[in-house]
């Protein structure tokens, strides 16, 4: 099989897949190395293809929105950050990202997808496995989330249930 044809079967595969597809099991599949799929993805995303890296694997966004977006401003310590996504998906929602705004970077964006407390359960695990610290530590907690709901009720149970558990960042002033 040549590169093209990997290259192709890989995005087809994505577009096909019902859920995320790991770096290491494409690799076993098209037996090769993780490496050559993290460049095949590279070059598929250069070529226009929309691939999400997320920490469940690869995947191809959803064609069309299933509800609203919204984004929260959130802060809170790297041991509530389990707590914050799973009022977030028992509310109905996908946390699509987290967003940090870094002083000397600017915006650092990772897309995360996750719709379920399995999701969360998951991206907690891998978190600690690789003792991999969140973003919010970079901005004292600080970060935002872009949600997809189902609809603006859904959106506004979720904000005040963050804001129960004082999850929610408090909102910026002009003072010094």
């Amino acid at each position: 099989m040549t590169t093209e044809e990997r290259r192709a079967q890989l995005y087809a595969l994505l577009t096909q897949a019902q859920q995320p597809l790991t770096g290491s099991a494409l690799a076993r599949k098209f037996g090769v190395s993780r490496q050559i799929i993290v460049g095949d993805i590279g070059i598929l995303r250069a070529e226009g293809a929309a691939i999400l890296a997320t920490p469940r694997g690869y995947l191809l966004p959803r064609r069309e929105r299933q509800g609203v977006m919204a984004t929260f401003a959130c802060r809170h310590t790297a041991a509530r950050m389990g707590e914050e996504l799973d009022i977030i998906v028992d509310g109905g929602a996908c946390v699509r990202d987290v967003v940090v705004a870094h002083p000397v970077y600017g915006e650092l964006r990772a897309d995360l997808m996750l719709e379920s407390r399995r999701d969360v359960a998951a991206f907690l695990r891998q978190m600690e496995e690789m003792a991999a610290p969140p973003l919010s530590l970079l901005t004292d907690g600080v970060h935002l989330h872009t949600i997809e709901a189902p609809d603006d009720a859904a959106v506004t149970d979720i904000r005040a249930a963050l804001a129960r558990a004082g999850l929610l960042a408090p909102p910026a002033t002009d003072e010094p």
